[in-house]
């Protein structure tokens, strides 16, 4: 198994396992479907029990996992057509930001959202999926669009942050980010957020403003890595798994702290394992909102958006 994560090592080990009792059984002709069957029964169980009980740090894990679905695969799973449209009309076109118009089941809609790579050629091409000010203003010049032609926007949100250089710097980052947040908020068309993998601070909340906002089952949203809350708190970054603990940044938390709005399950072991089965949830919550959302006035969008972050979160003491 490529990509397998530290604490998924006795799960690996068994089914190789199995895979080479099954080898042996055809190349011999050895029958041993009963030891078999007895080890995918213990596999199953084991994997039940390791991700029924994933730590805060073994889900960022699985957030950042190279294989998880981008919001290319989102895109082409859940749209019928899409056109993919480029550059901020100011500086360039961010390929760590992908956008476009589209048809959801019939539904024009307006897609943006961030974009890693696969491997080390396309994370170099694609900012490793943390944007430049110019992805943020060709996400926000694709939101004033829809709004123009009353489509709702769908952002899908996976990235450890804004790119922090001094090339971001130069051209505005900070100012993007608030630009967007303030636009966002004030939209008179309907905005769905889904945080596929790892939200990492202004660069996820850029494209985060919505009426509703979902999280994958084993996705994370923060307001900094929990290696940089650690360098921050403790001045060592391996202590990474203790500032995971102390953050509350699983989907579970903010569904609790009231920062998300659903969880949308994702299948046994992560998104990675099962992309169709998870990217079909998804479209079945983008479908479902939307349509409901399609009811309600524009005013009434942007009234109820701004009310929902007046009152946003909770405060625990102690």
């Amino acid at each position: 198994m490529s990509g397998e994560l530290p604490f998924e090592k006795p799960l690996v080990e068994l089914e190789r396992r199995i895979a080479e009792l099954r080898r042996f059984m055809e190349t011999e002709g050895i029958d041993l479907r009963e030891e078999i069957a007895r080890l995918e029964e213990r596999a199953a169980s084991l994997a039940r029990e390791i991700y029924g009980n994933l730590t805060p740090y073994q889900k960022v894990q699985i957030a950042r996992h190279p294989d998880r679905p981008t919001t290319l695969d989102y895109i082409r799973g859940c749209l019928d057509v899409f056109l993919e449209f480029h550059g901020d009309r100011c500086f360039g076109d961010d390929l760590a930001v992908v956008g476009g118009i589209g048809l959801l089941e019939g539904m024009p809609v307006t897609v943006v959202g961030h974009q890693r790579g696969r491997d080390t050629k396309e994370n170099l091409m694609r900012n490793f999926g943390m944007p430049h000010p110019e992805g943020f203003r060709k996400a926000l010049r694709l939101m004033k669009q829809a709004e123009r032609f009353r489509r709702p926007v769908v952002c899908f949100i996976d990235t450890s942050g804004a790119y922090p250089g001094m090339t971001s710097e130069e051209r505005g980052i900070g100012m993007a980010i608030a630009e967007n947040l303030l636009a966002m908020i004030d939209l008179r068309t309907a905005v769905l957020c889904v945080v596929t993998g790892e939200g990492g601070s202004g660069g996820a909340l850029a494209l985060g403003v919505a009426d509703r906002v979902y999280m994958l089952e084993h996705a994370v949203y923060s307001v900094i890595s929990v290696e940089g809350a650690a360098a921050l708190l403790w001045k060592d970054a391996s202590q990474a798994p203790r500032a995971a603990e102390s953050m509350r940044i699983t989907a579970q938390d903010l569904l609790d702290l009231e920062v998300i709005d659903g969880v949308i399950p994702e299948p046994l072991g992560g998104a990675h394992k099962d992309p169709e089965t998870v990217i079909r949830r998804v479209k079945e919550v983008l479908v479902r909102d939307l349509r409901e959302l399609s009811e309600v006035s524009p005013d009434d969008l942007r009234s109820r958006r701004f009310e929902k972050y007046r009152k946003m979160g909770r405060v625990f003491e102690g």
